[in-house]
């Protein structure tokens, strides 16, 4: 089998069914598999899968084992030849694993491999391709001098070796991960990412970021910023600076400032706050149930030539490739106000995110 992907559910149910759909869809022309762990989900995402995928690999853990733990019962069970571990709350086009093994087996001593994430309004995300944060870096970053924390010598949409990729969308040989004994499960949540691509690395393989290929991260559902957040994330860092550097009293000094302090710069989002908007939905035909449940007039379009700034654009997966839907986001005007919500073929909502700092928004029909 040459691709398994894996794909760790924690109560996100419809953003995993929207996941599933999009991975599916990539996987057409691949010896594959899907395999979804789940960490002990309050809601019916165990029976989502069973009942509208019956083909995916579940696996139902009897406990939260966390982030690092549950990848990797998932890759003890897994068949490919290459990996690609991925968040639930992501969608990719239906070539991205095509390119992505393209490459794989065009590059030697190929590690990790990263690719372009955007939210689900389009904005890129700087964590796509990330420096090693020694403890001078992380410093800086944590007092908001994030230049040195990204690999900004890369263009978004080129390609080039980064070191260091975040745990959404992870794409390399099981071989590999092995050799290294995958996720650190001394991690819970956070940093678990950054300690394999730096283990890789240092392992003399070369990691690459890959910005031909775009994946939508709605990121908000699995990084909430509250006090557990906090705790999480600065505990995970002190954890990778216990392991791979020398311990450092001003690292240390602002990890205790950050648990503390960071639920005091929480920023609402702007799914918290609403402007009035205009609904447009891009498909072939008018869905009344829709309208009715947006409670809102809903005019339709096939595609969009000017993006305006007062309206929520809702795109038909029916209608549109999961590539198209993809492209249609990404290329939102950087100063255009413009969001989007996906309705998933052959489902019964429509779900989106206005913001990568907060939970996103979903609206059965």
């Amino acid at each position: 089998m040459k691709l398994s992907v894996i794909i760790l559910n924690y109560n996100v149910r419809h953003f995993l069914e929207l996941c599933i759909k999009s991975v599916e869809a990539a996987l057409i022309h691949i010896d594959s598999e899907i395999i979804v762990i789940d960490n002990l989900s309050k809601d019916d995402s165990c029976e989502m899968v069973k009942r509208q995928f019956p083909k995916v690999k579940l696996i139902e853990n009897s406990e939260n084992y966390g982030f690092s733990k549950g990848n990797n019962i998932a890759v003890k069970e897994a068949k490919g030849e290459y990996l690609c571990i991925l968040n639930p709350d992501t969608v990719v086009a239906e070539d991205t694993f095509e390119l992505l093994l393209k490459i794989s087996e065009a590059q030697k001593n190929l590690g990790i491999i990263g690719c372009r994430l955007i939210d689900g309004q389009g904005q890129f995300l700087p964590e796509s391709k990330r420096k090693v944060p020694t403890p001078h870096v992380a410093i800086k970053k944590m007092l908001g001098l994030s230049s040195s924390y990204y690999v900004n010598e890369i263009n978004e949409k080129s390609t080039g070796l980064a070191p260091i990729f975040v745990g959404a969308f992870m794409f390399l040989k099981t071989s590999i991960y092995n050799e290294v004994n995958g996720f650190d499960e001394d991690y819970f949540m956070y940093g678990e990412d950054i300690d394999l691509s730096y283990k890789v690395s240092q392992a003399g393989y070369d990691n690459m970021y890959y910005g031909a290929t775009t994946v939508i991260h709605f990121k908000g559902e699995s990084t909430l910023k509250d006090k557990t957040y906090a705790k999480r994330f600065y505990g995970a860092m002190q954890i990778f600076y216990n392991k791979h550097f020398k311990s450092n009293v001003a690292f240390d000094a602002l990890v205790w400032l950050g648990i503390r302090c960071a639920p005091l710069f929480k920023k609402s989002s702007n799914d918290d706050i609403q402007p009035k908007r205009n609904y447009v939905l891009l498909s072939s035909e008018m869905n009344i149930l829709i309208e009715k449940a947006l409670k809102q007039e809903l005019s339709l379009q096939t595609s969009i030539e000017n993006y305006n700034d007062d309206t929520e654009y809702i795109l038909d997966n029916n209608h549109l490739s999961f590539k198209s839907i993809i492209e249609i986001i990404s290329n939102t005007p950087k100063n255009c106000s413009a969001t989007f919500k996906i309705l998933p073929k052959n489902s019964n909502f429509i779900i989106g995110s206005n913001s990568s700092k907060s939970r996103g928004t979903i609206i059965s029909f």
